[in-house]
């Protein structure tokens, strides 16, 4: 279990438990009805929290998915805020079924940081890419740069990162979640070879969304 998910499965196992237990000894139908009701969300809310073990890619200029989903996009877009250049967009789309733990695409250093309150439009819109609520980091790592955003949708009221500006980071290490539905979108310079396809599903800190090549692959 992730361990951002703690405080709200702690609650429901409180509530189940109570409500069970008036189940237990009432006669009264709707708290049996609620009891049962309370264990389906409890079961709900286990499976969304889940954290899996990632086998992480080795290749030093490998870029990892920072999230599981599908990808909905793929375009040419300018990063003006870090990058500052030409970049190629990989948007993707995290439905209440994926896992939500955000993992680390790159190693490196974080270079930039900044959290952008907005709109909760449907993550899968193109828009939401620039309105919604919304983290943004930077990660370099000498001369290689790239930039991603954790994005809200219009159920996922709670994005949370660990990391800030400074931070030495891990490619395919957990830094953060975006709570019930989301998108996560990379912006990847020039110099990077996209492996990825639209529709393709892909998972956090496993699958290889492009490679650097500035150099060759180990």
């Amino acid at each position: 279990m992730s361990r951002e998910g703690l405080g709200t499965i702690l609650f429901m196992v409180m509530a189940t438990a109570i409500l069970s237990l008036g189940a237990a000894v009432s006669s009264y139908w709707h708290l049996k009805f609620m009891a049962v009701v309370s264990f389906l969300l409890l079961g709900l809310v286990l499976y969304f929290f889940r954290d899996p073990e990632r086998s992480i890619p080795t290749a030093e200029n490998a870029v990892v998915s920072p999230a599981d989903g599908r990808v909905i996009e793929i375009v040419e877009e300018f990063e003006r805020d870090y990058l500052q250049a030409p970049s190629t967009r990989v948007s993707i789309f995290l439905s209440l079924f994926d896992v939500h733990v955000n993992r680390i695409p790159m190693s490196g250093v974080v270079g930039y940081f900044d959290y952008r309150k907005g709109a909760f439009l449907q993550a899968f819109k193109s828009e939401a890419s620039q309105r919604n609520e919304q983290t943004v980091i930077g990660i370099e790592d000498g001369e290689r740069k790239l930039l991603f955003k954790q994005i809200a949708g219009i159920l996922a009221r709670r994005i949370v990162c660990h990391v800030r500006e400074g931070h030495r980071v891990q490619i395919g290490d957990r830094f953060g979640i975006i709570k019930f539905g989301s998108r996560v979108d990379i912006f990847l310079p020039k110099s990077v070879q996209i492996n990825v396809t639209l529709r393709q599903k892909v998972k956090g800190g496993e699958s290889i969304i492009g490679v650097f090549q500035d150099e060759q692959q180990i």
